[in-house]
């Protein structure tokens, strides 16, 4: 039985010096939005139960949210992969709160007919905003669901006019070396870079990021926008986009250059291929016991009866 929703018309430490400055320009901007007032940058990288960041809310989703209960907000904002500060899963909640979020403009071009740089305020405007209940598993085998909000990310690509060339598309995530002390950690090639091929993008699925529960994005959940790709493998939703290309070859990915016996370029969930260092058959929901058994793994996270036709043919466990 399928675990989605009928379809229904839904019913810090310390702020450099930068930030602070451009306090009043950043409340203007969230003014001009509707969002809460009163938030400052020392909030944004959010770390209680009862967050104080701007609201930024969406049109529930029926067609595209799950049915599991989301995780609490301590464990979406506490518990995360963002390795430009630190490994630890708690490192980006601790150090993400000094990264200028603000002046933020992504460049969108490549084989475009209409290459376009956009500010932050021009791409929250540009679709509908819809609060979607996803559920995000990564490569370690833990798992989480979370409510995000934002809209398509087919909504932007369209905007600026794919060629018949373009066959993929990238994402460059920000580098901030003086806010960001993980980038001083060779794992990768910084700036992080991920992709999706065409019809992955263009899918419904395939949301643009910008808040969670109803809030803004913390900059530890990749703010002040980012990239959400529900059937995948947590590493291909790039958090903190400056850059979005679309491309002819398919391109190397960070973790794929860094570790390519381990990363593919497709990292669709998939618990009978297994990772060379751990099982990817069950997984552990964060925020519940360790005692609890773990779960098993879902074929492209549950959401197969909507993107398995991507892949007829293939084989993945060779495009893995």
């Amino acid at each position: 039985m399928s675990r989605f929703r009928i379809p229904q018309p839904a019913p810090s430490e310390i702020t450099p010096e930068a930030v602070w400055q451009s306090r009043r320009r950043w409340l203007g901007q969230a003014a001009a939005l509707g969002l809460v007032a009163g938030a400052t940058p020392e909030v944004l990288a959010s770390d209680g139960p009862a967050p104080s960041l701007p609201a930024l809310e969406g049109k529930p989703s029926g067609r595209y949210s799950v049915m599991d209960k989301p995780n609490a907000w301590d464990d979406i904002t506490g518990y995360n992969n963002f390795y430009e500060f630190g490994t630890d899963k708690a490192d980006p909640r601790r150090h993400a709160g000094r990264m200028v979020t603000e002046p933020w403009t992504v460049e969108v071009g490549g084989e475009v007919l209409k290459p376009r740089t956009f500010d932050l305020d021009e791409l929250r405007k540009l679709a509908p905003m819809e609060e979607r209940i996803y559920r995000l598993r990564c490569v370690e085998a833990w798992s989480m669901v979370v409510p995000w909000v934002g809209y398509p990310l087919s909504a932007l690509l369209k905007q600026v006019e794919p060629t018949g060339k373009a066959r993929y598309v990238t994402f460059e995530t920000a580098l901030q070396p003086e806010v960001m002390p993980g980038v001083k950690r060779r794992i990768i090639d910084w700036p992080y870079v991920e992709g999706l091929r065409m019809d992955e993008a263009m899918h419904p699925l395939t949301l643009l990021v910008f808040g969670v529960y109803g809030k803004i994005l913390p900059n530890q959940n990749g703010a002040p926008l980012r990239v959400a790709v529900p059937w995948k493998y947590g590493f291909k939703s790039a958090k903190s986009v400056v850059r979005i290309r679309c491309v002819e070859e398919q391109p190397v990915s960070s973790w794929m250059k860094s570790a390519p016996t381990e990363y593919g370029f497709y990292a669709n969930v998939n618990p009978n291929v297994r990772h060379p260092r751990w099982s990817q058959a069950t997984e552990r929901r964060i925020g519940e016991s360790l005692f609890a058994p773990p779960v098993r793994t879902q074929m492209f996270n549950g959401y197969g009866e909507l993107v398995a036709s991507m892949y007829a043919g293939m084989d993945l466990a060779r495009d893995f």
